[in-house]
């Protein structure tokens, strides 16, 4: 059993400012507990100062724990982000499971019970839904076959150290000694954390990848979107990737069908010149597929014409599964994106790279991120790592950041791993060609907390797991699904199945480890070609002043007719995956000569390229602006700072504003009040700042138009649930009242809603201006508010509108005005903090912050345009790397190192972080001393 020896003054641990705010929260909650001992609130009752403060971390001091092999020294800075210090690799990432047990083991246990759809255990019955849907996924069965199967010894034995590490902060600790939601848990079951094991961290891996899994969405709405719309109105709103005006992330070099590989043009490999990686993936197949919208034009069967109802209704249900997810799953795909870019030394003060990350992310409290420093004292063959950056509290090793040689950043490349299949059940099976075949099944009992346990079946085809199994709307819908002569009978239903690459097992627990131990680009090109799932954009720099840039991953091949833009016939060989694009043929820039590398989630590559990697490239709106201010610094010989990078990280410039500012400007207006705000717009210089009264009105006109053009023409299932409108009748709706018309309510979640307004919508939008007479560009009168037959007259509907929108939100006072007011950040609990009791979420959520940037901005504080103004995705983190003088890199996290409550560093960055602040980044022993506030020691 660990023994302290010397006890943590967790009160003192706040330096600043940040002690001065830790101290007054901490008058408050004792204010606040006394007033619910006095009120007999009920949850109150239960708790005092103790049990808000007996989960916080000792910090000083020493404590023993059995299987180290030597002494560890962690050392915190003022912000709580410790460093640790061992002798072996297996001190070191135990240790570091301990550290991060201490400031967050109750994320990691939520993350582990949601991995394992077992959240009922913790929650109760409100969970069955949503462990049912992931049991069918069965994510930590395929991480246990990874660890089984797939894993390398030596990452085996660092989960195996990881896991003794957490267990020893866990022996002999109550629920409330661990953290305060446990004590709130306490009052409806008696659920304790259980021991943990190397599976639960392999298994985060699968919730990362499922955030970032590519255009599932986008397939279930086009789908959707032939209830109202037909092909060519589809095709318009997915317009097919800008290359002329937004470039790629690879500009440099191509695929070169003689040798059958890619070949970078401004180097090639090792730092003088190789560098083609080891490459083993099987089979290259002979995808094709076609252009964005390409799949709406007859589709597949699963989009013919006929009594369509079916179909739509299966994905309106998958839909409503994936809006009840939890949080700390993410949005689901929708707006995820991020920014990473890297300057050589030939453009930068210093003479040596730059590096710049930023990941996109749902906003959670605690971040997702849990900053840290793993150093060996002496690198050698038995401690071989001295990396520090961004981690997951949960998993050893570091996910972003730099080692002694090299750093790196991530985005998300976008590209399709995932495909919907409808697949046609009778009895036992399902057809697959001229034959049925038997599903594979699987019974999965779910416990459930104060509650009887609950038993479900597991279906799955040749093409995956059984979505529609989960939802009884998918289950009687699925008889009704439209198909065309060619397909089989319907039978006794149709159903919706999955193929996602991450439900194979793979190795990207190894690519972590193989990259944080990387010296040189060879180094990181072999440990790439380990990162299969998820597919992402990895960019490079090391201190021999050379960039990089690759995209690995187990990406799929299909055959020319599918393209993974729609749902596929599952029972049609012809629509199977045909295999995987080879490491060797996948893109990369090793020294590019233009001496930058951007990735923002747009097109990674150009038309040229023999394979689809994706028909749903984000739309390059923030790279393309990244690569015109990298430009504008180093025209005429400029050179590129460590603040410089931070300044264009906070880049608040509005693309879509420069579009339409000078059009609405012409709008004749004749209310005064109008005219009043739409002089707001005059002068402006388009960027987004949480001050600005014309960023606040011309993002309400945004809005305004994106719903009078689109949003009014959408079918119910991708509009805001709840917002209900009198429309032509189809053969989705019910009776028409005496005007022909009926009544339909939308069934979105807001935050997942379309027109969402993000840079998909930029790029709708531009292509519409110059046909002014376009269908798009009409609306009915109503009320006293004039109707559109034109782009003009729908722009001056939007002015009016959007006026008034302000005046009801921000008051008549056009002075008062500011984007900051309606685009405002709230931190919440991902668990209590939403659905726990209001002295609750009092306790455990923290805001608003009043926030600039936007959608499809550099400074990416996303909103969805249908639904409010509302923050649903931040950057999850800023990091500039220095690789002239690591120390002088900077850092920062949306929230604080710890997970708990009134402690000190629970939201100790987030005002920084909002205020477009960076942190300094201690990395070498010496920096690192100087930062310390507290150390403690563990002992064998």
């Amino acid at each position: 059993m660990p023994t302290d020896t010397t006890a943590a003054s967790t009160g003192q641990q706040a330096a600043g400012t940040s002690g001065r705010k830790k101290g007054r929260k901490g008058r408050l909650i004792v204010l606040v507990l006394v007033l619910a001992l006095i009120g007999g609130v009920a949850y109150g009752a239960y708790w005092s100062v103790s049990t808000v403060r007996a989960s916080f971390p000792q910090t000083k001091g020493s404590i023993t724990l059995a299987g180290l092999s030597g002494p560890v020294d962690v050392r915190r800075d003022g912000y709580g982000i410790p460093q640790i210090y061992a002798s072996s690799d297996e001190d070191l990432f135990m240790a570091q499971g301990y550290v991060q047990a201490q400031d967050r083991f109750y994320e990691m246990d939520v993350r582990r019970h949601m991995t394992s759809g077992r959240l009922s255990e913790m929650f109760g019955a409100g969970q069955v839904d949503n462990d049912a849907f992931l049991r069918t996924l069965g994510w930590d069965r395929v991480a246990k076959q990874e660890y089984e199967e797939k894993l390398s010894p030596a990452t085996k034995k660092y989960l195996q150290a990881y896991a003794k590490g957490v267990n020893a902060y866990l022996e002999g600790k109550e629920g409330k000694d661990i953290s305060l939601e446990y004590a709130a848990l306490g009052f409806e079951n008696d659920y304790a954390p259980g021991a943990w094991t190397p599976v639960d961290s392999v298994a985060w891996l699968k919730a990362m990848a499922w955030d970032l899994r590519g255009n599932m969405q986008d397939e279930i709405d086009r789908a959707l979107l032939t209830s109202r719309l037909g092909p060519k109105q589809i095709a318009d709103l997915y317009p097919s990737y800008p290359y002329s005006r937004n470039k790629p992330v690879v500009q440099e070099g191509g695929y070169d069908e003689g040798s059958g590989t890619f070949e970078a043009a401004g180097g090639s490999g090792d730092g003088d010149g190789d560098g083609s990686g080891s490459g083993d993936g099987t089979g290259s197949g002979e995808g094709a597929g076609s252009e964005i919208g390409g799949g709406t034009e007859g589709g597949t069967e699963a989009g013919a014409e006929g009594d369509a109802s079916g179909f739509e209704s299966q994905l309106t249900g998958l839909q409503r599964v994936l809006e009840d997810l939890p949080t700390a799953v993410g949005v689901n795909g929708d707006g995820i994106g991020s920014n990473s870019w890297v300057v050589s030394g030939d453009h930068t003060v210093s003479g040596k790279p730059l590096l710049a990350n930023d990941p996109h992310l749902s906003a959670s409290l605690p971040s997702v991120w849990y900053q840290m420093g793993l150093h060996c004292r002496s690198v050698s063959d038995n401690c071989r790592y001295d990396v520090t950056g961004y981690t997951f509290a949960g998993m050893p090793g570091v996910i972003i950041g730099h080692n002694q040689d090299i750093a790196w950043g991530l985005t998300n490349s976008g590209v399709d791993v995932t495909d919907l299949y409808l697949e046609k059940i009778t009895g036992d099976g399902y057809q697959y060609g001229d034959k049925v075949v038997p599903f594979e099944t699987r019974e999965e009992t779910i416990k459930v907390a104060g509650g009887a346990s609950r038993k479900i079946v597991v279906r799955e085809t040749n093409n995956g797991p059984l979505l529609s199994d989960r939802s009884d709307d998918l289950v009687k819908t699925g008889k009704k699904a439209a198909v065309d002569s060619a397909a089989p009978d319907r039978g006794d239903g149709y159903a919706v199945a999955l193929r996602w690459t991450a439900l194979d097992p793979g190795r990207t627990m190894d690519a972590v480890f193989a990259i944080n131990r990387a010296k040189d680009w060879d180094d990181f090109r072999e440990a790439a070609e380990l990162f299969e799932v998820p597919s992402q954009n990895l960019v490079y720099a090391d201190t021999e002043d050379h960039i990089g840039y690759t995209l690995p991953g187990k990406i799929p091949t299909r055959a020319e007719k599918h393209d993974g833009s729609v749902p596929a016939p599952g029972w049609d060989p012809d629509y199977e995956w045909t295999g995987w694009v080879d490491q060797d043929e996948l893109p990369y820039e090793f020294d590019p000569e233009r001496g930058y590398i951007v990735t923002a989630n747009q097109a990674v590559v150009d038309e040229d390229y023999p394979y689809t990697l994706t028909t749903d490239w984000g739309y390059g709106a923030r790279s393309q602006r990244i690569n015109d201010l990298i430009q504008s610094k180093i025209k005429d010989g400029g050179k590129i700072s460590t603040d410089d990078m931070r300044q264009m990280q906070l880049d608040n410039s509005s693309a879509i504003a420069k579009l339409l500012v000078p059009e609405l400007l012409k709008i004749d207006v004749d209310d005064p009040h109008v005219r009043e705000a739409q002089k707001l717009l005059e002068g402006w210089d388009y960027t987004q700042d949480a001050d600005s009264a014309a960023a606040a009105y011309f993002n309400s006109v945004w809005r305004n138009i994106l719903k009078l053009s689109f949003g009014h023409k959408l079918p119910k299932e991708l509009r805001v649930k709840g917002q209900c409108l009198w429309v032509e009748p189809v053969n989705t709706t019910g009776p028409a009242d005496e005007a022909g018309k009926v009544r339909e309510c939308g069934q979105r979640s807001a935050s997942q809603a379309q027109p969402d307004g993000g840079d998909r919508w930029f790029e709708v939008v531009r292509r519409l201006m110059a046909d002014e007479d376009s269908e798009w560009w009409t609306t009915p009168k109503r009320g006293t508010r004039p109707g559109a037959e034109n782009r003009d007259e729908l722009f001056k509907r939007a002015l009016i509108d959007a006026r008034w929108e302000l005046t009801a939100k921000l008051g008549k006072d056009i002075d008062s005005w500011s984007w900051g007011r309606l685009h405002r950040l709230f931190l919440d609990n991902q668990t209590l903090g939403s659905d726990g009791p209001g002295f609750v979420k009092y306790v455990l959520n923290r805001g608003p912050w009043k926030l600039g940037g936007g959608e499809a901005t550099v400074n990416a504080t996303g909103w969805n345009a249908s639904g409010g103004y509302g923050v649903v995705w931040v950057p999850s983190m800023r990091m500039v790397v220095n690789l002239d003088d690591l120390d002088k890199s900077r850092w920062i996290n949306l929230t604080g190192a710890s997970g708990h409550a009134y402690n000190a560093h629970y939201v100790d960055q987030t005002d920084k972080w909002a205020e477009g602040e960076l942190l300094e980044w201690s990395y070498s022993e010496k920096a690192v001393e100087d930062s310390t506030t507290d150390t403690l020691v563990l002992k064998p």
